[in-house]
């Protein structure tokens, strides 16, 4: 099964990287086959609202998140990986999500003509990591994850979150978390 892992965090290696790479240990033990995007190393422009994909159902900007879709609309399984900036994702993944305007329409313009099909075993998955410990810290995270996978043709598969990961190789550290985030990763393919 196709596995793709979007990461969102700027930082190589760091806390969300760590936790990431557990569940995706759990992901290739349930048979995953994964490809893993960095989007710091790609360049995706914001979306600028223009309109252009509500017609088309493809975006008219032309960078390296045109080389994502196909990927994405290949993929049965959809991590997004990002640490908490001001209880929300980081700007690099949203840039992503809202990039995804374009397969939204894609998905309405089929639904009109009778052509769209929902696949159920399509899921999106949401790994994020705080250094804060905030109640409602990744309320803003999850309604952005869900949304965006339902934009992209997946229903929410769950999430692993993790709080009070101040600093630099907390996550390391932590190997009952890594642990259940490795079984978290494996829960997610069936």
């Amino acid at each position: 099964m196709k596995v793709l892992a979007v990461i969102g965090s700027p930082r190589k290696n760091g806390n969300t990287e760590t936790l990431l790479g557990a569940v995706l240990k759990g992901v290739e033990a349930a048979g995953g086959e994964i490809e893993v995007v960095r989007l710091c190393a790609l360049r995706i422009q914001p979306c600028i609202g223009c309109g252009g994909c509500d017609k088309t159902g493809q975006c008219v900007l032309e960078d390296d998140m045109q080389e994502l879709y196909p990927k994405i609309l290949a993929s049965q399984r959809l991590i997004l990986a990002s640490p908490i900036y001001f209880y929300g994702i980081t700007a690099q993944a949203k840039g992503f999500v809202d990039r995804c305007q374009a397969l939204w329409s894609r998905k309405r313009l089929l639904t009109e003509k009778g052509e769209w099909r929902k696949d159920p075993t399509r899921k999106g998955f949401l790994v994020a990591v705080s250094a804060t410990h905030g109640e409602r810290v990744f309320e803003g995270a999850i309604l952005t994850a869900k949304y965006g996978f339902d934009a992209m043709g997946m229903g929410y598969g769950g999430d692993f979150l993790v709080k009070g990961m101040d600093g630099r190789g907390d996550m390391a550290q932590d190997a009952a978390t890594l642990a259940g985030a490795e079984e978290a990763g494996r829960k997610f393919m069936d």
